[in-house]
């Protein structure tokens, strides 16, 4: 069985966390996506994966139909946390985390933590910005106009103007959709955090098999930042995708299919 198997609610971490299961069946993989990203925006990942995989895909806290609200922490620390007690309530054991962009920076702060099962963690293009480093290439504005649209109802029109990553009609309408359950204050939080938590000291704490995929394009990560993250996890695995861009799982499926089977299978990215 490969396809998506169910959506649900668990409560976790005290709040309320959704998800969705792909495949049932295999190696476990939990996939935490970026800033605006609910957990349908990588339907087409989870169908992929669900062939070879037992896949979770999170709604972060704040984004699709996960708890949000003025009431919660939005930070990484909580963020964090709330993944570790989710593979506890579910009783997953043992897996591979899969983040990316700001779920890759959750997935590496949650391995920092006591009480993880983790097998292997996969980092797709995550922000390499900390206390003292280039700020994060794409600007808050930007995403924030893309949440605001959403929330009037008009992100189909703002996605579709020149100038915008052209995405396949399917998947455009689907961003357009969800990206309206995003809460604009954990926008703001999530770049703060991007500028003041310092992921290459989680970086340096991995203990367990440790891939990167970068995009070829974005700038998201640099090849002076490949150089610094190998300073601090001098065994991490690295591949880049020349033909993506940030959003590397829908500008080249083909070539990310292709890399994320390398790192899961635990071979090396590069030649």
């Amino acid at each position: 069985m490969s396809g998506l198997l169910y959506g649900k609610h668990v409560r976790a971490n005290g709040i309320r966390q959704h998800y969705l299961r792909y495949g049932g069946s295999g190696p476990v993989a939990v996939i935490v996506p970026g800033i605006v990203s609910p957990a349908a925006l990588w339907d087409h990942v989870g169908q992929w994966l669900g062939q070879t995989h037992d896949c979770y895909i999170l709604d972060v806290r704040g984004r699709g139909l996960s708890e949000a609200g003025p009431h919660l922490d939005y930070g990484v620390d909580a963020c964090a946390q709330d993944v570790l007690e989710f593979v506890k309530a579910l009783g997953l054991g043992p897996h591979t985390l899969i983040g990316h962009s700001m779920g890759a920076r959750i997935a590496l702060r949650a391995l920092r933590k006591p009480g993880h099962c983790a097998q292997g963690v996969v980092l797709l293009d995550p922000p390499t910005s900390g206390p003292g480093r280039r700020p994060y290439p794409i600007p808050i504005e930007r995403t924030l106009a893309m949440v605001r649209a959403a929330h009037r109802g008009e992100a189909e029109a703002l996605l579709r103007q020149p100038g915008q990553a052209a995405w396949p009609e399917k998947l455009l309408v689907l961003r357009a959709q969800w990206l309206a359950t995003c809460d604009e204050r954990a926008v703001y939080v999530t770049y703060d955090d991007f500028h003041q938590q310092d992921m290459l000291a989680d970086l340096a704490c991995m203990t367990i098999p440790t891939h990167l995929i970068c995009a070829g394009k974005g700038n998201v990560v640099s090849d002076e930042d490949l150089q610094l993250l190998r300073t601090r996890l001098p065994r991490l695995q690295i591949g880049r995708l020349p033909s993506a861009g940030h959003q590397l799982q829908v500008d080249d499926f083909a070539a990310f299919g292709d890399m994320l089977a390398r790192a899961l299978s635990g071979s090396p990215l590069s030649d």
